[in-house]
């Protein structure tokens, strides 16, 4: 990568750090059509992999708000759907993985717009979790559908329940990737070179983490996500 390019993977790397350590989702949103643009050979091992000390980070400091039932029918479905995103990537040519990128961004994004309120139960927990087991291990994107659980939830519960989620997920898609040849050991150094960001980004989380207005932020997370997945699959 050029230093360009490294410079702008830094820089939303922060920012979507920064939003996710405030409202609880959207990290995804904002990395992955903006990788797939300018560097989509990094996906979906890099977000997968950055992700993992920004979600130990904030799974520890909303501990206390943790939903364990919900995480634990979740996590059962994202594991048991983790091989079949794999799968699509041995079904999707690589050149085609930035269209499948900014599809899955769009539609989740268009998905957590239009969905209706509901009080979660275990069909809902364990929906999420296997479509969050497709998406993610499949794009990196897998935010929206436990986003959809928790949204009428209050922010702590939300942000910590997530973040046990994809932790568990994350590490689930890593070994299964690796195990079935669809990544190599060289494609985590550019997650690693980004945590630094990743701290950024977090640590400035803290000083608005209980004072946002994670309705609005939501929002902003969810209409950039369209765009510039729109332009994504575009420019394919």
């Amino acid at each position: 990568m050029t230093p360009t390019v490294v410079a702008l993977v830094a820089v939303t790397v922060a920012v979507a750090a920064f939003v996710q350590g405030s409202s609880g989702l959207g990290f995804a949103l904002i990395v992955a059509p903006v990788v797939g643009i300018v560097a989509p050979e990094l996906l979906p091992v890099f977000l997968l992999a950055v992700m993992i000390p920004l979600n130990l980070y904030v799974a520890w400091r909303e501990r206390s708000a943790l939903d364990l039932r919900g995480a634990g029918w979740i996590t059962v479905a994202r594991i048991a759907a983790t091989p079949a995103g794999t799968g699509l990537l041995v079904v999707v040519p690589e050149h085609r993985l930035g269209l499948l990128v900014g599809a899955a961004t769009v539609l989740a994004a268009a998905v957590s717009l239009l969905a209706p309120s509901f009080t979660p139960n275990r069909r809902a927990y364990l929906a999420a979790g296997a479509v969050t087991g497709l998406t993610e291990t499949a794009t990196g994107v897998g935010g929206p559908p436990l986003a959809l659980v928790y949204q009428h939830r209050p922010p702590p519960e939300l942000r910590a329940t997530v973040a046990v989620c994809f932790l568990a997920g994350e590490v689930a898609s890593l070994a299964a990737l690796f195990a079935f040849g669809q990544a190599e050991p060289a494609q985590l150094t550019p997650a690693l070179l980004a945590v630094p960001a990743v701290a950024v980004g977090v640590g400035l989380s803290r000083l608005t983490h209980r004072h946002l207005d994670a309705v609005r932020m939501r929002a902003t997370v969810l209409a950039f996500a369209l765009v510039s997945g729109g332009v994504l699959m575009v420019g394919i």
